[in-house]
């Protein structure tokens, strides 16, 4: 009976200790297409970000990707405090940050995904769709606070400036890349969302919307050159006077050409293991069909996705 009970203690054991690591934590079973993972992502890329994973679980049906949204504040302190492991960003880690993760005895890797443009809007009732960076500084520091300074024959007074939250990506672009030695004005106001920038600004005849590009593009357009028609989109120019020969849209040409100035990148921040379902989620995003979910979604792909011409040798 001893004996019995001793092979049953043994068994039990192992059976244990197949099922975990050294450390006492659970054994890790997922794969580069398999299992589960739970991952987090700035709300500013919430639509590209939606239709990655999509497409990634459609092909991967062994794959289940759980993320959460949120602003890039969050996002990187959910990183260094190792509550998850793989994150969609517009910045890269500080060499601060890398050190306190490094700490932890785990690499933090960084795959540019897109560059990306902040994109701004205007009811589709306002005609003044063209503006300069030189003015646009002017607006977000409080020097301009009214669409006649920018146009004396505008049927709007007092710019309504809304963006999404104050611990966004967005604003941290518009302080550090705007305004840069000016303060922000403080009558600037936040939304809860860029959801909700974009449904303010469709509502509010003298609205000025600051966004993301990929809230705007359209879904049905195969050409890359149209924005939803809930609202216009104004084109910026480098030079103190925008005009219509210098001024651009955010579209992925002028990205790609360096013509619109209002752009930064998208990364993907992983400090997992290699092989695991988060690598995964990474190497297709950076992949190339994952670089043409990119630039249908109005981004500028950080690798050009291949495009295979057969050429017959006669007619």
């Amino acid at each position: 009976m001893r004996k019995k009970c001793l092979f049953y203690l043994v068994a039990l054991m192992f059976i244990t200790s197949a099922c975990h690591n050294g450390s006492g934590k659970p054994k890790r079973t997922d794969t580069f297409t398999k299992g589960f993972a739970k991952m987090v992502a700035d709300e500013c890329f919430e639509p590209i970000v939606n239709e990655e994973l999509y497409i990634f679980e459609a092909l991967n049906e062994e794959a289940s990707v759980e993320v959460h949204y949120t602003d890039e504040i969050t996002a990187i302190d959910m990183l260094l405090k190792d509550s998850i492991r793989l994150a969609i960003t517009a910045r890269d880690l500080t060499e601060k940050e890398k050190e306190v993760i490094r700490s932890r005895k785990l690499v933090p890797r960084t795959q540019k995904i897109a560059t990306d443009a902040i994109a701004l809007i205007i009811n589709k009732e306002n005609n003044d769709s063209l503006m300069s960076m030189s003015t646009l500084k002017k607006i977000m520091t409080g020097e301009i606070i009214s669409w006649k300074q920018i146009n004396p024959d505008s049927k709007y007074d007092k710019i309504a400036v809304y963006f999404d939250n104050p611990r966004s990506s967005t604003v941290r672009y518009i302080h550090d890349s705007i305004c840069t030695d000016k303060p922000m004005y403080d009558g600037l106001m936040a939304q809860k969302s860029n959801q909700e920038v974009l449904d303010k600004v469709s509502n509010t005849p003298n609205a000025l919307g600051v966004i993301g590009v990929n809230w705007i593009s359209s879904p049905t357009d195969t050409t890359y050159n149209q924005f939803t028609e809930k609202v216009r989109v104004v084109s910026v120019s480098k030079w103190d006077v925008a005009t219509a020969d210098n001024s651009y849209k955010p579209f992925p040409a002028f990205l790609a050409l360096n013509e619109y100035p209002l752009t930064r990148n998208m990364y993907a921040v992983l400090i997992d293991l290699r092989g695991t379902l988060p690598a995964g989620i990474v190497h297709f995003m950076a992949g190339d069909r994952g670089q043409r979910i990119v630039l249908k979604a109005g981004l500028l792909p950080a690798v050009s996705p291949m495009r295979v011409i057969s050429v017959k040798e006669s007619f």
